[in-house]
């Protein structure tokens, strides 16, 4: 007779869906191991992180660090938990919708800036992550748009969080390339400018954008310009959302 009993399901491969260990070494916790894995992410970026390292800078072995976090992937999910908390979002009995959503999307580039590393990571894990600060975060959104009196708030924080993340990937792949460079936003501008001309004339391209380069990051605070386009995306995306609500109809 074949055995009929059905397969157990694959579980769920996330750090928080396993049991936590006891720990062996009091002095290492997994809040402090976390922390640690936060700031060399912040300094040196996801490559540049590893169980070894982490542990060196703990005065632990690997072996120590795998009895609190099983694998990289579950310390990038520990890791994008922690900054989640930074994410700030007002009440849904918030009185002006786009106001609301503004403050939200601005605290989540400012968090993506302060820690570059992390709309790289949502943007290969998408939002899957189920850290208890990212889980609120997502039911805090979906609390504002559904007061807001969207039909289908999760269509609506898609269209929000998809903007917000490429947007700051972008953004904070930029810094960092300046950071690299030892100079400050407007000295690596007025040196990139020359070579952005210099490539337009070669193929013949005629744009007002590289000839003036020199004249404009003298002038231009390139952080107000990066505001100011974070902004006025965000309206564009905002002004198609509200004609989805039911009262634009």
């Amino acid at each position: 007779m074949a055995d009929r009993t059905k397969p157990k399901p694959h579980p769920i491969p996330s750090v928080w869906t396993r049991p936590r260990r006891e720990p062996d070494q009091p002095a290492l916790s997994r809040q402090a191991i976390v922390r640690e894995a936060v700031i060399m992410l912040d300094a040196e970026g996801v490559e540049a992180l590893s169980m070894r390292k982490l542990g060196a800078r703990l005065n632990a072995g690997a072996t120590s660090l795998y009895r609190h976090v099983a694998t990289k992937d579950e310390l990038m999910e520990l890791a994008v938990d922690e900054v989640a908390a930074e994410l700030r979002v007002p009440d849904a009995g918030s009185p002006d919708w786009r106001t609301a959503v503004t403050e939200a999307a601005v605290s989540f580039r400012a968090t993506a800036l302060r820690h570059p590393w992390l709309s790289l990571v949502l943007g290969q894990a998408g939002l899957a992550y189920l850290g208890p600060n990212l889980m609120a975060y997502s039911e805090r959104l979906a609390a504002l748009f559904t007061a807001a009196g969207f039909p289908e708030p999760s269509r609506a924080i898609d269209a929000v969080l998809g903007y917000v993340i490429g947007m700051s990937t972008t953004e904070a792949a930029w810094l960092m390339t300046v950071a690299r460079s030892g100079e400050t936003e407007a000295e690596f501008i007025a040196r990139l400018m020359p070579a952005a001309r210099a490539a337009a004339a070669e193929h013949e391209l005629l744009s007002d954008a590289y000839g003036t380069g020199d004249a404009v990051a003298a002038t231009v605070d390139p952080v107000a310009v990066r505001d100011e386009k974070f902004r006025y995306g965000l309206d564009v995306v905002l002004d198609g959302l509200a004609l989805r609500l039911p009262s634009a109809s």
